[in-house]
């Protein structure tokens, strides 16, 4: 098999001869794994290309990453692993967070048996694929280093700051800003977990949707949020509901009316949007009247960042923006208009 030989000259020649006889520098972010052994994995996928296509790929001909040479390793059978794990998200920074609050703002020791629950509870998270983690995913060092990453870019800290990320900070600030409802986010999340509840829910469709959306929630619970949202069972009642009353099936925020625009296509569509955050509204039985019919645009201005605005706040927002965008407009036309009085003179 061509891996296998390329894993042989490899053995043969020596680390840096072989990487220097191909041009390939040393992995930065896999390694293939083999007999206990690890290799650079971009540069034996390369290699072994030559016994498949009759020549070598070229360093700058394609990826090492996970979707190119890492993943091709894998489809042939071979282990691959992360050299560095992922970066932290921002649901993994909340609740380290929290602990740091809880500790008057100061960092943890990796002994600290707070630092070692929490490394247990991180890797529950099913936030980061197990084929990103390598063996010292959120172990009690890794969690101990961001506790310091923290509390050091506290506003009353006065010492030098740790290593840290732009995430941290802006967690950080939220929950200087609003600590009871970041506390209540962090809650939620534990007991997402403790009931499995949240290591059930697999990342959806537009998770890029959620990543930018997600505050101050954090993506598991956007994901349960969404999956509320998504509920066919809800959605339905609520539609029925509100025609049975006489209503229409127009966007609560801005009055769309799918079916008017798209005719037979949009009859009978309309999304369904659940009013209060779950880190407000705890976990419960979701009744009609905490759901709001919104058209797609409207359910993406609410969702954009925090504090959610309600259905019948952006409708205000809207009509408030419109009017002034109305008497904008119509004093630029008539300065206009005068304008070209002046020029062309009158009648």
């Amino acid at each position: 098999m061509s891996v296998l030989k390329a894993l042989t000259e490899h053995d043969e020649l020596g680390r840096e001869a072989f990487l220097a006889k191909y041009g390939f520098r040393q992995a930065r972010s896999y390694v293939l794994v083999h007999e206990g052994q690890e290799y650079d994995s971009k540069a034996i996928a390369g290699v072994a290309h030559q016994w498949d296509q009759g020549r070598a790929l070229a360093p700058e001909e394609f990826s090492g990453g996970k979707d190119h040479a890492a993943a091709w390793l894998k489809r042939v059978g071979f282990q691959v692993k992360p050299i560095k794990n992922p970066d932290w998200a921002r649901d993994e920074i909340m609740l380290a967070c929290h602990l740091v609050m809880e500790n008057d703002w100061r960092g943890l020791d990796a002994e600290d048996s707070r630092v070692v629950e929490l490394s247990g509870l991180l890797q529950l998270l099913p936030i980061h694929a197990e084929a990103d983690r390598n063996d010292k995913f959120r172990n009690p060092n890794g969690v101990a280093r961001k506790t310091f990453d923290i509390a050091t870019r506290h506003p009353e800290y006065e010492g030098k700051p740790t290593n840290g990320g732009a995430l941290d900070v802006a967690v950080l600030h939220e929950f200087l800003a609003r600590p009871e409802e970041m506390a209540e986010a962090t809650r939620l999340i534990r007991q997402g977990l403790a009931t499995g509840e949240l290591q059930s829910l697999a990342p959806t469709e537009d998770e890029e949707f959620e990543d930018d959306y997600s505050a101050p929630e954090g993506r598991l619970l956007m994901r349960r949020h969404r999956a509320r949202e998504r509920n066919k069972g809800l959605r339905k009642k609520k539609i029925a509901s509100v025609l049975q009353r006489g209503g229409s099936l127009a966007c609560e925020a801005c009055g769309f009316d799918f079916e008017e625009v798209y005719g037979d296509r949009g009859a009978g569509y309309i999304e369904c949007h659940h009013v209060v955050p779950l880190h407000e509204a705890e976990e419960g039985r979701t009744k009609l009247t905490d759901l709001a019919l919104i058209c797609a645009n409207c359910h993406r201005m609410i969702h954009r960042r925090a504090p959610w605005p309600t259905p019948s706040e952006l409708r205000a927002s809207i009509e408030q923006f419109r009017t002034a965008s109305t008497l904008t407009y119509g004093t630029v036309g008539r300065q206009r208009r005068a304008v070209e009085e002046k020029i062309e003179g009158p009648a």
